[in-house]
């Protein structure tokens, strides 16, 4: 448990000292707004979808660690997938963070890097802060610059 602990605070420490994807898009059609009011997080994430395929994903805004670190994790996975397959992975997601018992081996090989964030579960009141950008990008799919809340 303590490796994983270690890798879950390196890769943490990683994606938010230096996000990836971070910044605007000019060329994304979709946007949507996410606000965490109780840790503070603010976050804009623009998508852009050619085929069916999100191709590009970029996000702004300012947040915890978890939260920045989380968004630039997402945006790093989602591209390149369906929105079926985004929608299926933040699912898997969303559960190894919320659900009581702990994630089996192929749900943590699913993740994939994201399989780090299942830590988060220890700490019920970072959970919105790691699932901001996906309600944000599932927002921005969706279409019509709105604003989503965790409250």
């Amino acid at each position: 448990m303590s490796d994983l602990r270690d890798l879950y605070q390196e890769i943490i420490l990683d994606h938010s000292r230096a996000p990836r994807n971070f910044g605007p898009c000019p060329h994304c059609q979709r946007d949507a707004r996410g606000n965490n009011p109780l840790c503070g997080d603010k976050i804009t994430v623009h998508a852009s979808v050619k085929d069916g395929v999100i191709d590009d994903v970029r996000f702004e805004g300012s947040g915890c660690a978890i939260s920045t670190a989380s968004a630039s994790v997402m945006t790093d996975t989602v591209k390149g997938m369906t929105r079926a397959e985004a929608d299926k992975l933040f699912a898997r997601f969303h559960a190894a963070l919320t659900q009581p018992e702990e994630p089996g081996a192929d749900d943590m090989d699913a993740l994939g890097k994201l399989a780090v964030f299942a830590g988060v579960r220890e700490f019920p009141m970072r959970v919105k802060c790691a699932t901001l950008a996906w309600h944000t990008l599932k927002a921005a799919l969706e279409g019509g610059d709105r604003e989503v809340t965790t409250e």
